[in-house]
């Protein structure tokens, strides 16, 4: 196969290994319980003459069972002529129906993914096609990894992916924190060199909503891998940004945690100005986030030499004593720590009081 992730699948079925390892049992299962009267006019693969020449494998759940899987009729049956296929590594058309049969019942089964791309390549089957179905069950599943990973070797074979961002941005449009979407909206950017217009599509969900993690760290991804945060007029351009979000929402701290990444290569205390912004932004936007970032710049300023070091020392130990008390207590423990352990790396026997005396 051409694909360096698909090299995995290969690995797993060569000539001198045994067969892939499958488990039914393993995520989404149709467990209803079907008799052979229940089926709605559903035939039975041992039904169907077609089928004949195959023997069925059942599942072998060993000699004394503890917790068997109460499976129906129809699922049990499927995954006996699968497990047939399989070891038949039969390809053909039946085959690949059968694959979808399983993968209808189950979509999280793994072995049934892998094989169904084997028949495709094998087969020489259309691709376009492929990629509208693996459309239709995600959006029907959109957090199950198995079908992100298919559509992803999808797109890798066809090597198109005119549809992705667009189809994506769909899903998200459904939750926006979905780890498989954004997992592979990363790679069909990267891969296929789709940055143009990335950030401003992250503009408008963190217009839409501000607290949006994924949109966070999405942001990041984009102009770490692209402009990166090097030159003064971006970095200027991200902090006021931030600030401004912000300002919007003081108690989100997803905004807090990227202003902290964008900033600590180079040093919260590098960037001019930023203390007096803060303090001003203090003043009608406190938070406990606020006041947290506020310890990491004192520190960072002491660490950096800077004048007044008892001044700052005293700052950072009257916030580390007010959200061990009151904006952050549930950590309260956690904020001593951090007062005792400035005290002991900067401190002089002349400063007293504050958390560090506690």
């Amino acid at each position: 196969m051409s694909s360096s992730t698909e090299t995995c699948d290969q690995n797993m079925r060569s000539e001198s290994s045994p067969e892939p390892q499958y488990m039914e049992g393993a995520g989404t299962v149709d467990s209803d319980a079907e008799s052979g009267d229940e089926l709605g006019g559903y035939l039975l693969y041992r039904d169907r003459k077609e089928w004949e020449d195959v023997t069925p494998v059942p599942q072998d759940d060993g000699p004394n069972p503890v917790v068997q899987i109460a499976y129906s009729e129809k699922f049990r049956d499927v995954f006996d002529y699968f497990r047939a296929v399989l070891q038949r590594n039969e390809h053909s058309e039946r085959a690949l129906k059968l694959t979808a049969d399983a993968i209808e019942l189950n979509a999280a089964n793994y072995t049934v993914w892998y094989f169904r791309r084997v028949l495709l390549q094998s087969l020489k089957k259309d691709l376009t096609e492929e990629l509208a179905y693996i459309t239709a069950i995600i959006k029907d599943q959109p957090k199950n990894y198995q079908v992100w990973h298919h559509r992803q070797m999808v797109v890798e074979w066809l090597k198109d992916a005119s549809e992705e961002l667009d189809f994506i941005a769909d899903i998200l449009s459904q939750d926006a924190k979905n780890y498989h979407a954004w997992q592979h909206r990363q790679w069909v950017i990267r891969e296929f060199n789709l940055w143009d217009g990335e950030l401003q599509y992250v503009d408008q969900l963190l217009e839409d909503d501000v607290r949006n993690n994924s949109a966070w760290n999405q942001r990041h991804f984009v102009i770490a891998n692209t402009t990166g945060y090097s030159d003064p007029k971006v970095l200027d351009r991200e902090v006021q940004y931030t600030l401004d979000m912000i300002e919007k929402a003081p108690h989100n701290e997803s905004a807090w945690n990227y202003l902290k990444g964008i900033l600590r290569e180079e040093g919260f205390s590098a960037y001019p100005g930023l203390l007096e912004k803060i303090l001003e932004l203090q003043k009608t936007r406190s938070s406990p986030y606020l006041l947290a970032f506020l310890v990491d710049l004192y520190e960072d300023m002491l660490e950096n030499n800077c004048n007044s070091k008892e001044e700052m020392l005293n700052k950072a130990l009257e916030l580390c004593d007010l959200l061990a008390k009151e904006q952050d207590a549930i950590r309260k423990e956690y904020w001593r720590y951090i007062g005792r352990s400035l005290k002991c790396k900067f401190g002089t026997e002349e400063i007293h009081g504050g958390v560090a005396a506690e």
